[in-house]
């Protein structure tokens, strides 16, 4: 019994990554809650701003 869950290290592997991204996923979702239950929106509901739009800013700010 033991030798088979040594061989199986595939499947516990595969496991594990379905418990992080589950747990990721609850992560985020409460921390969405818990910024609407504050009165803050979420950085997910903003318009995310791309690397060249704030350089592109701070160009035409002079800093």
């Amino acid at each position: 019994m033991i030798e088979n869950l040594s061989e199986g290290s595939s499947m516990t592997d595969v496991s594990l990554k379905i418990k992080q991204a589950y747990f990721a996923k609850v992560k985020r979702a409460n921390y969405k809650a818990s910024m609407r239950l504050e009165g803050l929106s979420s950085p997910d509901s903003e318009t995310r701003a791309t690397k060249e739009s704030i350089l592109a800013r701070y160009r035409r700010s002079g800093t």
